[in-house]
């Protein structure tokens, strides 16, 4: 036993080596196996120059870590502020990383280079989040802060993808023609700090960086400003912006009855001669099921030139022509869409007769026989009963509450004395809740403007509930404290 065993270790041995010094270098190729897997981020081993040095001179920069270094993402996540003319040259190589300076360094500046997650390892993508370097051309380093959040005004959400800025120029048109002088991520919560900054009265601004230009160059970015300068010191309270578009498309208002605004449906396929001289009907009653919560819409294929309601006949499941007071029909400025405004009671059956010469379009195509359209309206189970109460709301910011599904408001309600909004009939489904302050009491929110005298505020959005599910012939209540 001894001699084999003494063979066996040999033989491994003589394996070990043919392995490490063989020509085909299989030691340097085979990973090792086994072992917990690597969850630590790269460690900086050394900076040349060091962390924090002063009366910095060079225009370039060595940072060394502790591992191999994934430098794909450096240049899109790596920020200097003070903001340079001409951004920094960054390179990563095996462990180092080298930041060269093209740009002219201001004296007794204090300067930062955030790399956010731009610093990660090559093997496992381990990220050193938060590294920051930070360097000084006079005697001493600026520590003043200045921390805050930034939301996006008409949803009450956070956007990574925003930054805040200090410009130290305070003409509104520095936001459009210059770089400011910090600049600061935000993170996934919408918060941002400034580190390192230079004490003193600053603009302070936000928006989408569209570019990396640092600059408000179009209506169409998401852009926040402070009312009035900050000041950065040593205890600066955190601030708050609010950010808009302001060539923000503002969405019709949905109904205090429900609704909101959608396209009609698209016009059947022409299939042969017949179809091509008739004119397209249709209404928003999938399945002939209408949703009274909904506003009945009449769609045609091309717009009319000629309509002539006095024609149309609209009657309940007898053929009983409704009262005409208690109806009304209205045409949208593209002739597409006629809307039928009448109080829908739930569970019943209604027809449409339209007679052929009601109506035609420029091309003169109209019915080619009279036609009838008939639909039943929702049942009372097929809707949920709602009352939300929002006990501590303040009444004198005008709030209105929004229902939004998939990113869309679908309803808005006024609250009444009691703080709460009921309905006895309300669509199933999932809603987030928000509060819109509604200054200007229109129903909808209006978005803030910057340039001119008359600088305003965006209207404020706050979700109060991320979801709200309202189920079909159930009482949903709900109450809720901000």
């Amino acid at each position: 036993m001894k001699i084999k065993t003494g063979l066996l270790f040999l033989l491994s041995c003589s394996l070990s080596v043919v392995c490490i010094f063989g020509p085909t270098g299989c030691a340097n190729i085979v990973a090792p196996l086994g072992g917990p897997k690597d969850t630590i981020p790269p460690v900086l081993v050394s900076a040349i120059p060091k962390d924090s040095a002063k009366k910095f001179t060079g225009n370039k920069i060595i940072l060394t870590f502790n591992e191999y270094i994934d430098g794909k993402d450096l240049r899109n996540e790596l920020l200097v502020s003070p903001v340079p003319k001409i951004d920094p040259l960054i390179d990563a190589k095996l462990r180092t990383v080298t930041i060269r300076i093209k740009d002219t360094l201001q004296g007794s500046t204090t300067y930062a280079l955030y790399f956010n997650r731009g610093i990660k390892d090559v093997n496992e993508g381990n990220i050193l989040r938060d590294f920051i370097y930070v360097f000084s051309t006079g005697d001493t380093i600026d520590r003043a802060e200045l921390s805050g959040t930034i939301l996006v005004a008409n949803t009450g959400r956070p956007d990574s993808t925003l930054v805040a800025m200090l410009h130290d120029k305070f003409d509104d048109s520095a936001v459009v023609k210059n770089r400011p002088r910090y600049i600061a991520k935000c993170d996934s919560l919408g918060h941002f700090t400034f580190r390192f900054v230079k004490p003193g009265t600053y603009a302070l601004y936000g928006m989408k960086d569209e570019g990396g230009s640092h600059k408000y160059l179009s209506k169409a970015q998401l852009f926040a400003f402070a009312d009035s300068p900050v000041v950065v010191g040593s205890r600066s309270k955190p601030e708050t912006l609010y950010a808009y578009v302001e060539g923000y498309d503002t969405v019709k208002k949905a109904g205090t009855t429900g609704g909101g605004t959608t396209r009609p449906p698209a016009a059947p396929r022409k299939t042969n001669k017949e179809s091509d001289r008739r004119l397209q009907v249709g209404i928003n009653a999938p399945g002939n099921s209408f949703d009274v919560l909904d506003t009945f819409r009449i769609t045609f294929s091309s717009g009319l030139k000629v309509f002539d309601s006095t024609q149309l006949r609209f009657t309940d499941e007898g053929y009983h022509d409704i009262d005409a007071k208690k109806y009304h029909y209205e045409r949208d400025t593209t002739g597409k869409i006629v809307t039928l405004f009448y109080v829908w009671p739930t569970g019943t059956k209604f027809h449409l007769v339209l007679p052929r010469t009601f109506g035609q379009d420029s091309l003169g195509r109209k019915l080619l026989k009279d036609d009838t359209l008939s639909f039943t309206t929702k049942k009372d189970i097929d809707y949920g009963e709602i009352r939300i109460r929002v006990g501590n709301l303040d009444m004198s910011r005008h709030p209105v509450l929004q229902f939004v599904s998939g990113d869309k408001i679908k309803y808005t309600y006024t609250f009444d004395a009691r703080r709460q909004v009921r309905r006895l009939l309300f669509a199933p489904g999932d809603y987030e809740l928000r509060v819109l302050y509604d200054v200007n009491r229109n129903m909808i929110w209006d978005h803030g403007s910057f340039f001119g005298k008359n600088k305003k505020q965006p209207e404020k959005v706050v979700t109060i509930m991320k979801k709200f599910t309202v189920k079909p012939n159930w009482d949903n209540d709900k109450d809720i404290t901000l």
